[in-house]
């Protein structure tokens, strides 16, 4: 099978996703695969929250419509004209272990080692475990060449060749003690921060608020932290986040509200709230869920060496100036193809082991 029979399947796989949105669910019943798979992905969409409290449908229905976009012909021929990615004649078995703290976040990893031509052991995380398979199986359908390229596993990893580890700080140990032997990829926490200039429309610092509250800012692309001018004024931010305030009625959300909050009373720490999100002044970068942490900028240009030093600890910056690498408000959550993970291209990464 040749690589633009792997991409094809991507492109169907794409298609099939745009199905799947908040907007509405509308199945193609001209589709041979719909007749198959259509009922049995809605079926594991509107029961992912009795798995995962956290996979709301509205949340893994997100999660299918960035899919459904970023998966097209054009996508793909432009994120992949920039390797020589050729037949490989021994194909290696590539294990990736998968994080669970959004939905289909693993996906990327996976669609890498197919699209290069190597086999993917996947082993996944407990919180994430029903949608992937389908997808194996759509594919597998699609076309029979992909029956004997992908493995799941829930047992210790043998007889691979690489490794692609996603998980925290603490399980980057552990990888690196059991797999530091294997070509590999190892990611550890991260986190996105946005940077507010106090220029910014109601409308703008509203696409960041999508940045801050989707998948309940779990992602390592959501928005954990921002940094804000001296004297920059708060309720312009609260104002426009107001859109958002339906979150505190999820009552897992609602709980950790009240937990950090009332440990931020105890600890007398000063934070400025809303009934549904905490600001906290904090150097630090990874928040707790329901809180934004602030930290004060005197210059945009020192602003840019700080974050360039802490790159490691940084997944994306989103900010509405024209700077290279910036993401736009409202956009961390839509990466591109090409846009890898603590900045790893993947890609090269197995056409080189």
């Amino acid at each position: 099978m040749n690589l633009a029979q792997r991409k094809q399947a991507f492109v169907e796989l794409g298609t099939f996703f745009k199905q799947f949105n908040n907007s509405k669910i509308e199945k193609n019943n001209e589709s041979e695969l719909n007749t198959l798979f259509f009922d049995a992905f809605l079926m594991q969409i509107n029961r992912a929250q009795e798995f995962n409290g956290w996979f709301t449908k509205n949340n893994v229905l997100k999660a299918f419509e960035s899919w459904g976009e970023a998966l097209t012909e054009e996508n793909l021929t432009k994120w992949l004209t920039t390797y020589k990615i050729e037949a490989i004649k021994t194909p290696k078995k590539v294990a990736i272990i998968m994080a669970g703290n959004i939905p289909l976040v693993g996906f990327h990893d996976f669609l890498c080692v197919l699209l290069t031509g190597h086999n993917a052991m996947v082993k996944q995380s407990s919180n994430d475990k029903h949608f992937l398979p389908l997808i194996a199986k759509f594919l597998e359908y699609y076309n029979p060449y992909f029956k004997n390229k992908i493995t799941f596993t829930e047992d210790k990893l043998t007889a691979i060749d690489a490794v692609i580890a996603t998980g925290s700080n603490n399980t980057a140990r552990y990888f690196e003690h059991y797999f530091g032997k294997y070509p590999n990829i190892i990611r550890k926490n991260r986190n996105s921060v946005a940077i507010i200039t106090g220029k910014e429309s109601k409308e703008e610092l509203e696409l960041l608020g999508e940045d801050i509250f989707q998948y309940f800012g779990l992602g390592c692309r959501s928005v954990s932290k921002i940094f804000v001018p001296k004297n920059y004024n708060f309720e312009l931010l609260f104002n426009a986040l107001f859109k958002f305030n339906d979150i505190i009625n999820y009552k897992k959300y609602e709980n950790n509200y009240d937990y950090n909050k009332a440990v931020y009373l105890m600890s007398l720490f000063k934070i400025l709230e809303n009934g549904f999100v905490m600001l906290k002044e904090d150097t630090n970068y990874a928040s707790p869920i329901a809180t934004i942490f602030y930290e004060y900028y005197d210059s945009f240009d020192n602003l840019l060496l700080k974050l360039k030093t802490d790159k490691d600890e940084i997944q994306c910056i989103a900010c509405n100036e024209n700077v290279v690498d910036f993401v736009k408000f409202g956009q961390t959550q839509r990466p591109k193809l090409w846009n890898y993970a603590d900045n790893i291209d993947t890609v090269e990464f197995l056409l080189n082991i």
